[in-house]
């Protein structure tokens, strides 16, 4: 009985591949300024009323193109259920408020389209993306902590600098319970930094053990390639061997011939 084939994901829609790279550029600048435009009244808190509300339409006004961007992106795609389904976290920043801040880390996808333009060694981007990845999620975790523990009755994390360094030490697992969030979003916050550390660890872990099993297997084929080798060279003196014994046994019954005495 046949086993039933799974059927393969389709191929990207030209246009949509077209848009997406025409755009993506411009989604960079959208996300950068999404992000300063965020993170810069939680930082500079004493910033003027009128920063501030220009601000919040920049948010605003960014949010808005990454909602456009999407919609784009679904009537380009030649199957949209699909397109749905994969992209599941882009529709919820644009559906959920709460979620927007994390709208930027689109912007992260840049890095991917960037490298496969550069011709590196797979473990070399797996670093990048590894090494990127990291920095943006302790710089924006340690900015929303900060300003979900302003709201706290007794914060203890209350500077920048304190928010990066718990940051930090909880995406690195170490924790050392000098500065922990007391507020229900803070917590949140942080168990998503552990999760990514833990993931990013993995990542980290799993390249660099790919890396000696790759030597490995090149030593030992190396090994393998040298003793057939060997083995081939030693065949080969055998037959020399084998020959030089014929052509010497030929001579001495040549020669045995002619000198026998005449009966």
């Amino acid at each position: 009985m046949e086993q039933p084939h799974t059927a393969p994901a389709p191929p990207p829609s030209r246009r949509l591949h077209a848009w997406e790279r025409r755009t993506d550029p411009v989604l960079l600048g959208v996300g950068l300024l999404f992000l300063a435009s965020w993170a810069l009244p939680i930082v500079l808190p004493q910033l003027p009323e009128n920063a501030d509300r220009w601000l919040e339409r920049a948010q605003q006004t960014a949010w808005a193109l990454f909602a456009a961007d999407y919609a784009i992106r679904v009537w380009l795609s030649d199957r949209r259920g699909h397109f749905i389904a994969t992209h599941i976290p882009a529709l919820l920043v644009v559906l959920l408020p709460l979620l927007r801040p994390l709208a930027v880390l689109r912007s992260l996808l840049l890095l991917t389209a960037l490298m496969r333009r550069v011709t590196l060694p797979l473990r070399m981007r797996v670093t990048v993306y590894v090494s990127g990845w990291a920095c943006f999620l302790a710089l924006v975790g340690g900015i929303a902590v900060l300003d979900a523990e302003r709201r706290s009755a007794d914060p203890t994390i209350v500077t920048l600098s304190d928010a990066l360094w718990w940051s930090l030490t909880t995406m690195t697992t170490v924790g050392y319970g000098d500065l922990y969030p007391t507020t229900l979003e803070g917590r949140l916050i942080a168990a998503t930094l552990m999760l990514s550390g833990i993931a990013l660890l993995g990542v980290v872990t799993a390249s660099i053990a790919a890396w000696f099993i790759e030597r490995f297997q090149q030593t030992s084929a190396a090994e393998t390639r040298n003793e057939a080798d060997l083995r081939l060279v030693l065949a080969e003196l055998r037959e020399v061997r084998d020959r030089l014994d014929e052509i010497t046994r030929r001579q001495d019954d040549d020669v045995s011939g002619a000198t026998a005495p005449d009966r």
